[in-house]
């Protein structure tokens, strides 16, 4: 291999699509709404392409070939531990790829909010008694769903259910960063979690049946260099995530990044 070659191990090359236009996150009420909940100018979404096909089984390799791609590694964005954005730009030597399941073609998977006695018809968020599950305020039934799994309603979801990107993201958007204004209306988080998803992930429909179907292959990822965890920070968190979401028909990769903290006013 020639000084000048950069392919990776898995022989994936990619590169960066800086204008590829991720519409959610420039809403002017989406980003208000992030503000509110402390994520605004913490997370933010890039795309990047990728030269030959990609199989799931491939997994580990086409994760750690991202990483060390020359165009990746320069462009990726985090947050430095004083809150500033900065690029990857580290040597990667191990990562950590967690497949998570997208089948869910329908905010309808979110109606048993309704008739299970957390969100009232008009779409109002049931209080309860404040509670802390790690360090997170627990103050409406909502919350206790998606966090407290001795609540009445925990099993409203199955175990699949919350692998679910769909829940992921929702869920993420519920809890928010560290001086989140929770919603009293359930409306803004399904509304927010709808238009991120369709920004996301990519969809098919069968010509003969009519039926859509997700294409996209999404990871919850982390990369770790010489000095320990360095992607999406040094310093774990469920809030601070990564996840990639592969269009294996476009041969294009979408990452979206958030770490947990105060709200940044610029992104």
């Amino acid at each position: 291999m020639s000084a000048g070659d950069r392919r990776c191990p898995a022989g994936f090359v990619f590169r960066s699509l800086p204008q590829k236009a991720f519409p959610c996150l420039e809403d002017r009420d989406i980003r208000d709404r992030l503000l509110k909940w402390s994520m605004q100018g913490r997370i933010t979404a890039q795309a990047f392409s990728f030269d030959q096909q990609f199989k799931p089984y491939q997994k580990d390799e086409f994760v750690m070939a991202f990483f060390n791609d020359q165009n990746v590694n320069s462009s990726l964005k985090l947050l430095s531990a004083s809150g500033q954005w900065t690029t990857l730009g580290s040597k990667v030597t191990k990562v950590e790829a967690t497949v998570v399941p997208c089948t869910q073609i329908s905010m309808s998977f979110f109606d048993r909010l309704y008739s299970e006695g957390v969100v009232r018809e008009t779409g109002d968020i049931v209080k309860c008694y404040d509670d802390y599950y790690n360090d997170i305020l627990i103050s409406d039934e909502l919350r206790k769903v998606l966090l407290l799994e001795d609540s009445d309603r925990y099993d409203l979801f199955s175990q699949l259910d919350r692998e679910e990107f769909l829940f992921c993201l929702f869920k993420h958007l519920c809890i928010g960063g560290t001086l989140c204004q929770f919603e009293d209306v359930v409306g803004p988080y399904l509304e927010t979690t709808k238009a991120l998803y369709k920004d996301l992930v990519s969809v098919q429909k069968n010509p003969e049946t009519k039926e859509i179907r997700i294409i996209s292959t999404v990871f919850r990822v982390s990369a770790y260099d010489d000095n320990g965890l360095c992607y999406p920070s040094s310093e774990s968190h469920e809030q601070t995530f990564a996840y990639l979401i592969v269009d294996p028909c476009k041969r294009h990769v979408h990452a979206l990044y958030h770490c947990f903290g105060g709200s940044l006013f610029t992104n």
